[in-house]
């Protein structure tokens, strides 16, 4: 398939890339900082590989005509949601990040004499807000807060940006894991000096998935003909006082020193109840309805082959 990726230089997008050229799909990947995209006509040259494109975003015209002609559009912009504390103006940066980028990429869309048949965009978990333990499937609605508000407009945007005949799909992402970036990047090192455990009650689930399966569900739904939400989650949520558990049994350290919730309110303000003192047990319901099999569909058999 010929396939546009969009946020492609990421934690996500990196392996999602570099899988797809593996499995021999012709792939262009835009990013701000990558030269000029290839001239119209000679886009898709059918030679497997990657193709690295700038897209600045007030600047369609310059970029536009790379998606005419692609099968798939992936978009997975969008800055970190834990970079920094929730100011108002970084609480803009958040929201412009995902929903300018992706009415820009509409318009581009718009311009194409044969835009992609499916447009894949991120979304994530927290569309669903704090749910305490209810089970929560693609079928539950949003809840309320910052970031599930953030989440539904989102994906209004997306499914606002497909022209018609364009499915979409929304990639409701749980806590990846693996090695070189994301929550667990930054969980290993205090892990390892002992000073890991709970934060506050530790009774909030975790919806996890090892990276490898979020870039094998991702790469199965592209080649489907389905459309709508499904959640990127491991079929096993657990707690925040499992997940401490597990992941200090993986690493042979202690795991005693609970994050009281003032205090991580006191250092992340309302970042600290959006991100790690609410979750979501969400659950992949869809995905195994359709009969998708995670590799690792347990927490410590992904802790134990990511830390091995």
């Amino acid at each position: 398939m010929r396939i546009v990726v969009a946020g492609g230089t990421g934690f996500l997008g990196s392996a999602l890339v570099q899988a797809l050229a593996r499995d021999g799909h012709v792939l262009v990947v835009l990013s701000r900082g990558a030269p000029d995209p290839p001239p119209p006509g000679r886009v898709w040259t059918e030679r497997q590989g990657v193709t690295r494109a700038g897209w600045p975003l007030e600047e369609i015209e310059r970029w536009a005509h790379v998606l005419d002609g692609a099968d798939v559009l992936v978009n997975l912009a969008g800055e970190s949601i834990a970079a920094r504390r929730w100011t108002p103006a970084q609480k803009l940066r958040l929201a412009e990040s995902r929903l300018e980028t992706t009415r820009a990429l509409g318009r581009a869309l718009a311009r194409a004499a044969a835009p992609p048949r499916l447009l894949a965009n991120a979304s994530a978990v927290g569309f669903y807000g704090s749910r305490d333990d209810e089970i929560l499937t693609e079928e539950s609605p949003p809840g309320r807060g910052f970031l599930s508000d953030l989440c539904v407009q989102w994906e209004e945007a997306a499914r606002s940006a497909a022209p018609r005949g364009t499915r979409v799909v929304l990639l409701r992402t749980g806590l990846v894991l693996d090695l070189g970036g994301g929550a667990l990047g930054s969980m290993l090192v205090p892990f390892r000096l002992g000073l890991g455990g709970p934060l506050g009650s530790g009774r909030q689930y975790m919806p996890w998935i090892h990276r490898a399966d979020w870039v094998r569900l991702v790469s199965w739904l592209l080649e489907r003909q389905d459309e709508g939400p499904f959640n990127l989650t491991a079929p096993e949520p657990v707690t925040n006082e499992a997940f401490t558990r597990a992941l200090a049994e993986a690493l042979g350290r202690p795991a005693v020193l609970r994050a009281p919730a003032f205090a991580l309110r006191l250092a992340l303000g309302e970042m600290a109840d959006a991100l790690l003192l609410s979750g979501q047990r969400a659950i992949p319901a869809r995905a195994q309805a359709l009969g998708f099999r995670f590799t690792y569909p347990t927490l410590s058999a992904a802790l134990h082959a990511i830390l091995a």
